[in-house]
């Protein structure tokens, strides 16, 4: 998948408008396996974008668009969006799954069905 971004943060806003369910990864990373593998597990088949699939301005430019929306983290990713808001990482949608929340936020945004 390759993007040429005039504006990262539209990129952002608009995948994750128009998709119920958007994954920011990268291919190998353990903590992402586990977020997609969640959710597909529970039925979703979220869009994901493989960061290191893009080219390099345009992978960075999106890690740091998400880096701001998770400052507190050394690595923005895996970065999880439902229902074209962001939930956060691992670690958020990891809670919300145990908790209970995930599966309604999931049925709202249109994910899943039953």
């Amino acid at each position: 998948m390759e993007m040429e971004l005039a504006n990262p943060y539209e990129v952002v806003r608009q995948l994750a408008e128009c998709n119920a369910v958007v994954v920011f990864s990268i291919s190998g990373c353990c903590m992402c396996t586990v977020v997609k593998r969640l959710l597909f597990g529970l039925g979703v088949g979220p869009t994901v974008v493989e960061l290191d699939h893009l080219s390099h301005p345009s992978a960075d430019d999106i890690q740091a668009v998400l880096h701001h929306l998770l400052p507190h983290q050394p690595h923005p990713i895996p970065a999880v969006f439902v229902g074209g808001k962001f939930l956060g990482g691992l670690d958020t949608l990891m809670s919300s799954h145990i908790n209970g929340s995930l599966v309604p936020l999931l049925k709202q945004a249109g994910a899943l069905w039953l």
